[in-house]
């Protein structure tokens, strides 16, 4: 799923200077970024599939710093453009940074506030989202990384409302993506965007790719927490709560556990992980109902129980949101898919040692925050919004509401969403 937010009217109504052309669009390579990122926006954009119905773009790869640039493998490539070229594009394109711990080169930061401000297109690919934030270009705005640095990004940005859920964020004239994959998502957005779904859609068949992905990263979402909360005081909190599981208990427990209060241990929580303490409480109860689901015969109601659920319901609702399929699907699903000889530690009680699923779709899912806050009880999620105070609902930034528990009801989002996008106001 995405996040749109194109109709804001401050990013709209922008225009490009008279100098910059729509149709051209800049990538800025850097030494010791990955090859497949730094590929993706080369491939979509540079080569000539107008016989397939897929309008052309103009394409300039510029060099964002000195020397040849270092790229996987040893491989150094020579860029044909310096950083000057970017004063041509519509659209400027950051598609990997070679380390989220140092900061890029101030030129390039330079060239992408003044392509801002003159009005072009910014798109940050996977880490390329921490080039975007060092230039200030991602203050106060929702953006999305590849969601094992989304809580780097968050904690070194905080201005930054990051949401490690998405696939990308289209925030109107500034765009992020997720790791890899996603940037194939972002650049056919941006092709749909500029060019309508038919033209999308002719180009995700060559590339042999879907048009549009639903859902987002949440499926991907590994369990463990930044390594620098090893040393916080938290750490015996978070350690305590992963160990009792099974037990009802729910945030405020954690915040007294801690001394403090829920706002202060909700600020803390957040400020170590990018994540809210609600949702990730939520996603370590459904992360125990897999294991226990790949590696024991308990029934839902036994799961729901040991995973700390006050309820079936809480537990099938929860985990549907997360993983997109009931927890017998799932179950049936990894077993079907397992050799036989690997059934053997199957049984009442297993331990719950197994490594994550393939559910149904073929695809390896590791449960992460669910589309929006929820109660550690198993109510239904809380509609989120944008306002002109407060952030895009994420695990970094969701604002909550009231809900109720166990009432059925299905999740309604507060904006219309189709599959691989979601609007916004």
């Amino acid at each position: 799923m995405s996040h749109d937010s194109t109709a804001a009217p401050d990013t709209a109504a922008r225009k490009l200077s008279g100098r910059r052309r729509k149709e051209i669009v800049a990538v800025l390579l850097f030494s010791g970024g990955p090859i497949f990122e730094s590929s993706i926006p080369l491939s979509v954009f540079g080569v000539d599939r107008q016989d397939a119905g897929v309008p052309r773009y103009r394409l300039l790869v510029c060099a964002g710093e000195e020397g040849p640039l270092r790229t996987t493998g040893g491989l150094e490539l020579t860029a044909p453009h310096g950083l000057e070229a970017i004063s041509r594009a519509g659209t400027v394109v950051v598609p990997a940074w070679r380390s989220i711990t140092s900061p890029p080169p101030q030129e390039a930061l330079d060239a992408l506030r003044r392509a801002h401000e003159e009005g072009a297109r910014i798109v940050g690919l996977c880490t390329g989202a921490f080039v975007l934030a060092a230039a200030g270009l991602l203050d106060g705005r929702p953006a999305t990384t590849h969601w094992m640095y989304a809580p780097t990004l968050a904690k070194r940005y905080p201005s930054v409302h990051v949401d490690p859920r998405e696939l990308f964020v289209d925030d109107g004239d500034v765009l992020t993506s997720a790791g890899t994959a996603a940037g194939i998502d972002l650049c056919l957005h941006i092709v749909r965007t500029d060019h309508g779904s038919e033209a999308a859609g002719a180009l995700a068949r060559r590339l042999v790719v879907p048009p549009r992905r639903s859902g987002g990263q949440e499926r991907y979402l590994d369990r463990s927490l930044p390594e620098e909360i090893g040393a916080d005081p938290l750490a015996e909190v978070v350690a305590w709560a992963l160990e009792h599981l099974h037990e009802q208990f729910d945030v405020e427990t954690l915040a007294a556990r801690a001394y403090m209060s829920r706002r202060t241990f909700d600020r803390r929580f957040r400020s170590l992980t990018g994540s809210a303490p609600l949702q990730w409480l939520i996603t370590q109860r459904v992360l125990q109902a897999q294991r226990l689901l790949e590696t024991s015969d308990y029934s839902v109601d036994e799961v729901a129980g040991r995973c700390g659920f006050r309820s079936p319901v809480a537990l099938r609702g929860h985990f549907r949101r997360q993983l997109g399929s009931s927890p017998a699907a799932y179950r049936a699903a990894y077993r079907a898919r397992r050799p036989q000889g690997d059934r053997q530690g199957d049984g009442e009680g297993g331990a719950a040692t197994a490594p994550a699923a393939t559910a149904a779709g073929g695809q390896t899912p590791s449960a992460g925050p669910p589309p929006g806050p929820l109660p550690a009880d198993g109510g239904v999620p809380y509609q989120s919004r944008r306002t002109p105070s407060g952030p895009v609902g994420s695990p970094a930034t969701h604002s909550l509401a009231s809900a109720s528990s166990d009432n059925g009801r299905e999740y309604v989002p507060s904006r219309a969403s189709v599959p691989g996008q979601r609007s916004a106001t």
